[in-house]
């Protein structure tokens, strides 16, 4: 078979633009997870003293996460229509050629209005505006060094999985969701720059953010034989629940949008709701690391914890709904760490004589849940097992995400990327969609 013009192309140009394209996104993405850091603080702490002045904290505390949201929202619709919601519909639609690639105003936009939903309380994940920051990056310095075209869809693909790499201290899933996930099938250029920008994204990072796994998780034995079917069962019911998850991310959008309100009204009006929440409970909004934290250390009651679910469940898809940056993963890895925890407990009370380890059904249910929504079972083990260092939990995983990719397939439920990249529901944003349509029907003529 005769060598293609492509795989003769030398290599070595490429490489070193993803090593160095990688630092540039491990340095930005960085210091995006550390102004979120000093966000949530900041929130925490003005909650904390507005409770000395009761009907007023109240009100101060819905004013501000109302707009922080609406000015979220406005930079969106102004300056950038692209970086509304997660982004990595967009960089999948650039990587297969649907889409132009975002001029770089992009990446402020995405910093500051993410920081401001983000930090101000809206249940969002750092991983969207890290892929789509990382992305761009890759695809203008990609132009920049005339780099040809595949080569630049490369780095754009590579810089958006070390955007995931940096977002979790996950290097591995960072490639592995370039291949997966962005791309869809393994080219061996798009994986060299892949491990490349990783690599060196999180070797940046891990100077200022530290080496340790995200999530603090006890040492697990090895699960046995005989407790496959429990974890296939979990699977099962991630893969309903992803179902509904999704169903709920896209009907939220749908109602927002018959409001017929303009983008920042309604932004801050789901700003306001997560105030409230907030100022009643201030644990349980913003991206939700704290929450996964104490649901894999057992910190909460089983009670607490359905309501817990519950409202997280809820408040996932009203906060997408508000249009600002902000991604799903986090959230989602929240609700499935709460799912397990839930299912631990359920099975506990019907099956007294098994020993049960709580904190492994937490950690396998985040990987299935993800896998339900997202369907991509490879990011969603890998992901996990990094962010929990929990490797003797790779069995049960697979039963898990075998469940839950088998359930919605069978019930015709679409990837939720895949939903959300469809014309008509971009179009149903309302005046956010359709200055976004008229932005990629400009960009197409010139």
């Amino acid at each position: 078979m005769a060598e293609s013009k492509e795989s003769r192309r030398p290599v070595l140009p490429l490489a070193l633009c993803s090593c160095l394209t990688g630092v540039l996104t491990g340095l930005l993405i960085t210091a995006f997870r550390l102004a979120l850091q000093h966000a949530d603080h900041w929130r925490d702490s003005m909650i904390a003293r507005a409770h000395s002045w009761p009907f007023g904290g109240l009100l101060l505390t819905v004013t501000v996460v109302a707009a922080a949201a609406m000015v979220a929202a406005s930079m969106v619709r102004r300056f950038s229509p692209y970086a509304a919601g997660s982004g990595i519909p967009h960089v999948e639609a650039v990587a297969k050629g649907e889409l132009p690639p975002a001029p770089l105003s992009l990446i402020p936009v995405k910093f500051i209005g993410g920081l401001l939903a983000i930090g101000g309380g809206l249940a969002l994940g750092r991983e969207g505006p890290s892929v789509q920051m990382g992305a761009d990056i890759g695809a203008f310095l990609g132009k920049k060094l005339h780099l040809p075209d595949s080569d630049v869809i490369a780095l754009l693909a590579a810089c958006g999985g070390a955007g995931i790499a940096t977002a979790f201290n996950a290097p591995i899933a960072g490639a592995v969701f370039v291949l997966e996930e962005l791309i869809r099938w393994f080219d061996t250029r798009i994986a060299i720059a892949a491990l490349g920008s990783s690599c060196c994204a999180i070797a940046v990072a891990r100077l200022f953010l530290g080496q340790n796994p995200d999530f603090k998780v006890e040492a697990l034995a090895y699960s046995g034989f005989g407790s496959g079917s429990l974890f296939l069962a979990l699977g099962v019911l991630a893969g309903l629940l992803g179902i509904a998850y999704n169903a709920a991310l896209l009907q939220g959008i749908s109602l927002a949008n018959r409001l017929r309100w303009p983008v920042e009204g309604r932004a801050a009006l789901i700003g306001a709701l997560v105030g409230a929440v907030a100022w009643f409970a201030p644990g349980m909004v913003g991206g939700g690391d704290s929450i996964t934290q104490r649901t894999l250390s057992g910190g909460e009651g089983f009670s607490l914890l359905t309501l817990v679910f519950a409202l997280r469940f809820v408040l996932g898809p009203l906060s997408y709904a508000a249009g600002t940056p902000g991604g799903l993963f986090a959230p989602m890895l929240t609700v499935g760490a709460q799912l397990g925890l839930l299912f631990a407990g359920v099975c506990g009370l019907l099956f007294p004589h098994i020993v049960l380890v709580p904190s492994a059904f937490a950690i396998v249910a985040m990987a299935a849940f993800f896998t339900a929504v997202v369907r991509a079972p490879v990011t969603g083990i890998v992901l996990v097992i990094e962010l929990t260092a929990s490797f003797t939990q790779l069995m049960p995983m697979l039963w898990a995400c075998f469940g839950a990719m088998v359930i919605p397939t069978l019930f015709g439920s679409r990837p939720i990327y895949e939903s959300l990249s469809q014309p008509a529901l971009q179009s149903a944003r309302g005046e956010n969609g359709t200055a976004a349509a008229e932005t990629i029907r400009t960009s197409s003529r010139s």
